[in-house]
């Protein structure tokens, strides 16, 4: 690709959403003026570029997949989504629904953040957010959310859609929070209401969010959007007033069981961690999987090993039929093989290595000859990115003393959502302020400094990251200098006999394909990979076949 072909990407990735931002902003200030009822969507508007932004910062690959099943403009639509990171969810929808099928889509939030006015409740307010209070936060106080439905409903009644997250708080957990049933009382008072109306309908539109490493930075984000619940007045009668509060949980039930088929739900992180050191070895790096098959496959492995613990003995009688004694024992099989993985897992954390060093053997000299091209390569990278590092620095630097002062006034538990909903604000904050700094300083110097400070924070970001991988792959080869032959030797006989059995298990018990690494194509979603995509994809898997020669 040409260099001039890389500027024109570049700036558009990253100037094109900063110079809109601003131009709204002034835009959508005289637009409130004139039409007031405009206002709020010239506020999503600019909150989606903002938001978008943010998002390309913070995270890396974000793939969407079942767009087609978004309901359209005009049509009554509940989005359900997990809520595994806080204000980020929130954000991604903005994000990824695209503005064509939905214009603006109206949430609800933890009425604490409505307390003080400040940066945060004027994004929230301007983008048509609904306060919504939550027992854990007003312990002393009669809860009363009448306000809050009927701002809700009334958005419904319009053809709008609106966003709940029906755990109704965000935990780091690997697990999925019970569901509360207020999305299926929106639904039963909504029939309700049109319940002469034989033409209405109203959907239910569950989004499973799935963050690969949530705590890090540049994680890869999975968002899948599942067909909808659609629901009628002539065709669910058991929902109209007075409806029976078990078909209320019925509906509950079905919106967490959709969601759970799209992300992660386990019940520890030792059981999420055993199930992701299945995967590679099933399917081993370098393998062509999309990011919405690694889930799949994961949560499939994740589902047998929570489903195969032995059966209680208090409850077996002693006369088992044969079928009995069968299950049992391929219980047993399942039950050892979620050991043995939990325990060659801990073996390469203990040891510092990636299970790839034992899968793919490497000789002393072609360790040494990979050091120094990654010596090379993070050296070259980190210089790269040091004039724009200097101007990350006070963003970091806000960042960390915001969440530093957040930290202060609670325990991790408690305090862990806050730092979730005021990081991104405050590097917003601070990025803001560098950049109209620099821009101040520079621009009678180098007229254009307003696209080339974003687009040199940018790339700087993008080479810090490069950079940081390739000292890690440096220092985890020095590691594995260090380690014996003899338990190279023995991590490998277990490594073979660990890939025999999950072989096993993914073929016969999965139904998985025997042969993962022709059977998964490279696409994400409905989106396929470019031409450029494939041609750099085959180029680092000659790249890698040459290194590893």
């Amino acid at each position: 690709m040409r260099p001039g072909c890389v500027l024109v990407i570049l700036s558009y990735k990253v100037i094109h959403p900063l110079l809109c931002l601003f131009a709204t902003f002034i835009f959508m200030s005289l637009q409130a003026s004139i039409h007031p009822r405009r206002a709020v969507l010239w506020s999503y508007f600019l909150i989606r570029l903002l938001f978008k932004f943010l998002l390309k910062v913070f995270y890396g690959t974000v793939v969407v997949q079942g767009v087609e099943n978004i309901p359209q403009t005009g049509r009554p639509c509940i989005v359900c989504a997990n809520h595994p990171n806080c204000v980020t969810d929130g954000m991604f929808l903005t994000s990824v629904i695209p503005s064509r099928i939905r214009n603006i889509i109206h949430f609800g939030a933890a009425s604490i953040l409505f307390e003080r006015k400040n940066f945060i409740t004027w994004l929230l307010e301007a983008g048509g957010t609904v306060p919504i209070q939550r027992p854990q936060d007003l312990t002393n106080c009669v809860i009363n959310n009448d306000a809050a439905v009927g701002k809700l409903t009334q958005t419904l009644e319009m053809g709008g859609a609106v966003c709940l997250f029906p755990e109704g708080d965000s935990k780091f957990h690997p697990a999925i929070g019970p569901f509360k049933t207020g999305v299926a009382r929106i639904v039963s008072d909504m029939l309700s209401r049109n319940r002469h109306n034989d033409d209405f309908e109203i959907s239910i539109l569950t989004c499973s969010i799935t963050y690969m490493n949530r705590q890090h930075l540049r994680s890869d984000v999975l968002i899948t959007f599942h067909p909808p619940f659609t629901f009628r007045p002539k065709d669910n009668p058991e929902l109209l007033e007075p409806v029976n509060y078990d078909n209320i949980r019925l509906v509950t039930a079905q919106m967490y069981r959709q969601i759970a088929t799209g992300t992660f739900d386990a019940p520890s992180w030792d059981l999420m961690r055993t199930a992701k050191m299945a995967t590679p070895i099933y399917a081993p790096l370098g393998t062509a999987m999309s990011l919405g098959d690694y889930v799949r496959v994961t949560r499939a492995f994740l589902e047998v090993f929570k489903a195969g613990h032995l059966p209680d003995p208090s409850t077996s009688s002693i006369g088992s039929s044969d079928s009995e004694v069968s299950a049992q024992l391929q219980d047993e099989r399942v039950v050892k093989l979620k050991e043995d993985l939990q325990a060659y897992q801990s073996e390469l954390q203990l040891l510092r290595i990636s299970d790839d060093h034992i899968h793919r053997p490497l000789s002393l000299p072609v360790i040494i000859y990979h050091m120094m091209l990654w010596l090379i390569w993070a050296s070259l990278l980190l210089f790269l990115s040091l004039g724009g590092l200097a101007l990350w620095f006070p963003v970091a630097a806000t960042t960390l003393y915001g969440v530093r002062n957040v930290k202060k006034t609670g325990t991790a538990r408690d305090t862990w959502e806050q730092i979730a909903q005021f990081k991104p604000i405050y590097g917003c904050i601070a990025f803001l302020a560098v950049y109209a700094g620099a821009v101040a300083f520079t621009l009678r110097i180098f007229p254009l400094t307003p696209v080339a400070v974003p687009m040199l924070m940018w790339m700087s970001l993008r080479w810090l990251e490069d950079a940081v991988l390739a000292a890690r792959a440096f220092v985890a080869l020095g590691r594995l200098l260090r380690i014996e032959t003899a338990t190279l030797a023995r991590l490998r006989a277990t490594r073979a006999d660990l890939h025999h059995r999950v072989m096993q298990l993914a073929v016969d018990g999965i139904g998985l394909p025997a042969d993962p690494e022709n059977q998964f194509v490279a696409y994400e979603g409905n989106r396929v990979v470019g031409r450029l995509s494939e041609k750099c994809q085959l180029a680092f898997q000659h790249l890698r076949q040459l290194m590893d020669f």
